[in-house]
């Protein structure tokens, strides 16, 4: 387990050793557990982001046809061609 130094001010350190007491354990323990809740949050966050990803393109692959020929890339005359009218 590591160590970190943390730098609040006076009146927020003397709210969290309130509310530690009040909850029975301490300043460093309800800072871990928060720290702990976020982390595993983002983690969770990005699992469903990759899961979302996933199932779109499930769905994209699903929808596609079979084309009887490749599609050919635009050319850089024919993508600015609009904004020159």
């Amino acid at each position: 387990m590591k160590n970190i130094t943390l730098k609040i001010d006076d009146q927020t350190y003397r709210k969290a050793r309130l509310l530690a007491a009040e909850r029975g354990t301490s300043v460093s323990a309800m800072v871990r557990e928060i720290l702990v809740r976020v982390a595993a949050g983002e983690e969770d966050r990005e699992a469903r982001r990759i899961q979302a990803l996933e199932e779109l393109f499930r769905e994209a692959d699903a929808r596609a046809s079979a084309r009887p020929t490749p599609l050919v890339p635009l050319t850089r005359e024919e993508i600015y061609a609009e904004r020159l009218r």
